[in-house]
């Protein structure tokens, strides 16, 4: 298989972690990757720690998007940056899918110009892992929401897209075979919403979709849905809402614990229960989710991603190209009603 390019020089704790995440996959599996970036650096790093050098190559790029950086401006003017160099592996088919950590509006950006949409996708979506109650057994603990911020705005059109895609993908990634898509309202009223009622008709008529309606705020977290579809403005400020939630939570339980005995007490006895809590925190640990619509793979992980973060983000992009995420996105895209073209992203 290809191997996965990874700018090494993106996220809060770059390079170090970066690059140790992928010095402990050279490791664990036969997976390939190419670090970008400071390459002098980067080797410096490589040389305090245990890697397998045959699965790691260097790639050198001589600047950095940071991740406060004006994304469009950033990705115009730094041609040399980590990120797009790590782009322009994969677009010349050296690489088969990229990873990174760094500024997520650069990564959407750098997209639009060094890849081609998928035929027919109107526009990209970048979505995100966020964890929810299984309501069987075996059911993935991590659902899939799409848009949280690669188009702020949405027509009826894209959301319906939207919904095609991330159902392609989590057949890919989660292994359900009709993982069930929902639109996020504020009602359970098909007619809800204005626009959104137009987009509940077109996702309720695509054959081959298994459309559960309408989920409102207070569902998100419980297994009705695998994949649940809104605007990117609306998913945004949902994402960093759940994190903000969890992270209070344990912050709250810790500081109970700290100054009342018997919240200790209660704590070990639900030892299990303050476990979860903790990992539904810990966004950073989740890997990474894609950017749709591209013709190539971008695996965004979060900007705190720690070493084993990156390991997982890896992972997740070698198994979203060994079994065809692209071309299951793309084939999804193809059978389902055409879509007039809202806009051409440029090479």
């Amino acid at each position: 298989m290809p191997a996965i390019a990874v700018d090494a020089m993106g996220g809060q704790h770059a390079p170090e972690a970066v690059v140790q995440g992928v010095a402990g996959i050279s490791l664990q599996t036969d997976i390939e990757c190419v670090l970008v970036g400071d390459a002098p650096r980067l080797q410096q790093i490589l040389e305090g720690i245990a890697y397998n050098p045959e699965h790691i190559d260097l790639v050198h790029a001589g600047e950095v998007i940071a991740l406060d950086e004006e994304p469009n401006e950033a990705v115009q003017r730094k041609r040399d940056a980590s990120l797009l160099a790590a782009m322009r592996l994969v677009s010349s088919d050296r690489c088969a899918a990229m990873v990174t950590a760094g500024n997520t509006g650069a990564a959407i950006a750098g997209g639009r110009r060094e890849f081609a949409l998928i035929p027919g996708v109107r526009t990209a979506a970048l979505a995100s892992v966020y964890p929810r109650a299984a309501d069987h057994p075996g059911q993935d603990p991590l659902a899939l929401l799409l848009d949280v911020g690669a188009t702020v705005r949405c027509e009826p059109a894209d959301l319906v897209q939207f919904g095609v895609m991330g159902a392609a993908y989590a057949q890919v990634i989660s292994k359900v075979e009709a993982p069930r898509v929902a639109l996020l309202n504020m009602g359970h009223d098909p007619a809800q919403g204005g626009a959104l009622s137009q987009a509940h008709q077109q996702l309720g008529s695509l054959t081959g979709l298994n459309f559960v309606g309408n989920i409102e705020g207070n569902e998100l977290t419980s297994g009705r849905a695998d994949v649940v579809v809104c605007e990117g403005l609306l998913g945004n400020i949902v994402l960093r809402l759940l994190e903000a939630v969890a992270g209070m939570a344990v912050d709250l339980t810790a500081s109970a614990a700290q100054r009342n005995w018997r919240w200790r007490a209660g704590m070990a006895i639900m030892a299990t229960g303050t476990e979860r809590l903790s990992a539904l925190a810990d966004y950073a640990s989740y890997g990474g989710a894609p950017i749709l619509g591209f013709e190539h793979l971008i695996i965004k992980a979060h900007r705190r991603s720690t070493a084993q973060s990156i390991t997982n983000a890896v992972k997740v992009a070698a198994k979203a190209v060994r079994d065809g995420a692209v071309a299951r996105v793309a084939g999804a895209i193809g059978s389902a009603a055409p879509a007039p073209a809202r806009r051409r992203s440029r090479r």
